[in-house]
């Protein structure tokens, strides 16, 4: 049902068509749809020059020097894992504040998976819940190959003090950096593997920049880049240096391994370049919203999202933690109160270890207190470009007045 304002009447949400405010969505501009519409007519609609674009303008924008394109987010993770050579009997470490696949994509590969708590205040892994971690897992020999920190919610992790951790226990660093397109650390942008083997984006409706479905991996290692590559494309390769037969002719290709089928097409990158050409005006407006979302939110009984001092959030979500203690409601009835007004609000994340299949592998309740501490709390207001400033405001008085229920 349509929202309704302090006078009782109906509210039309200003930023999108229908009586439901989503909590992300994409944003599609005339000159989007030009420029798909352009590949159409082409003579390419996959495996073509438009991938190679929309890979250079996200290495470029970034600051890393290779970019391999995807077919999502989640098989960016994959590629990156079978291409660092995770493998069975190896052990990844991620955080169980994320979506499920950062800890999936170490399964598909047959190693062990393991969580490190969170800083409630960022969401992010905790550096120094990481720190004790590794100190035990020195002492039992049980170091992992692979630390995954996730950039929740568009804030870059301690990418510094994870990767002094990394040079003293000899792990491996892939940044899960899905929310944070566009994100800035330490002066440079997320994605510019400085403190990390690799980086990868998700290019999903809801995130900052859109393919459709879509993602990639960045990284400054040639080796790496290479297999990405031939990963992405079933281990095939024509190139003469990676051929174990000299070539029967123009026509001959070996699979020099087991690949997958993840590529991307040039309708879905053409539309990635497009999107990345606005790329700063979004950033700017995502700060914008976050901006007003602090000032509205002022008072009331809920925790808003931390800062860094030496980092710049993508804002690919706005998270609140509500402070329970403070109230006589519960987080399901305001979270049921925003959906029953048309604000379409969303809880990230279910923390990962209380999965039903993780749970099968021995996680279990208690064992990451404060992800868990922060997923009964939290709750994800709306956030994308083209929020309109009085919906967000709608959305404030909406959650003022449940918060203030009796």
């Amino acid at each position: 049902m349509p929202a309704a304002n302090q006078s009782g009447s109906p509210t039309r949400w200003r930023s999108v068509a229908g009586p439901v405010l989503p909590y992300g969505r994409q944003t599609i501009t005339d000159e989007d749809v030009a420029a798909v519409t352009a590949v159409l007519r082409s003579d390419w609609l996959t495996q073509g020059p438009a991938i190679t674009r929309f890979e250079s303008k996200v290495a470029d924008w970034c600051g890393a020097k290779h970019a391999v394109a995807v077919s999502n987010g989640t098989a960016a993770l994959h590629v990156a894992m079978q291409a660092i050579g995770l493998k069975p009997g190896d052990r990844l470490w991620t955080s169980p504040n994320t979506f499920v696949a950062s800890a999936n994509c170490a399964r598909y590969c047959g190693a062990e998976v393991d969580f490190v708590d969170i800083d409630r205040g960022t969401g992010n892994l905790s550096l120094a819940a990481l720190a004790k971690k590794l100190e035990q897992a020195d002492r039992e020999g049980t170091l992992p190959n692979v630390v995954m920190p996730v950039h929740y919610s568009g804030q870059s992790c301690d990418m510094a003090g994870i990767s002094e951790l990394a040079k003293r226990y000899g792990f491996n660093t892939v940044e899960d950096a899905a929310h944070a397109v566009g994100a800035v650390y330490r002066g440079e942008a997320v994605g510019a593997c400085g403190f990390s083997q690799m980086a990868t984006f998700s290019f999903h409706p809801v995130k900052i920049v859109t393919t459709g479905e879509g993602g990639m991996v960045l990284t400054n290692n040639d080796g790496l880049n290479e297999k990405l590559r031939y990963f992405r494309t079933h281990a095939i390769t024509r190139e003469t240096g990676l051929l174990e037969v000299e070539s029967h002719g123009p026509w001959y290709y070996e699979q020099i391994d087991l690949g997958w089928n993840y590529r991307i097409t040039d309708l879905q990158a053409e539309l990635g370049s497009s999107q990345m050409e606005r790329l700063d005006a979004i950033n700017r407006e995502r700060v914008e919203i976050a901006d007003r979302y602090d000032e509205l939110l002022t008072g009331l009984p809920v925790r808003r999202p931390e800062r860094m001092t030496d980092s710049k959030s993508a804002w690919h979500l706005y998270p609140i933690q509500l402070e329970l203690d403070r109230l006589s409601v519960g987080r399901r009835e305001v979270f049921e109160g925003l959906r029953a007004a048309g604000v379409g609000v969303q809880v990230h994340y279910i923390p990962v270890h209380l999965q039903p299949y993780y749970r099968r592998l021995g996680f279990k309740p208690g064992d990451f207190p404060e992800a868990e501490a922060f997923y009964e709390s939290e709750i994800s207001l709306p956030m994308f470009s083209g929020l309109h400033p009085d919906d967000q405001r709608e959305v404030v008085n909406i959650l003022g007045r449940l918060l203030n229920a009796n």
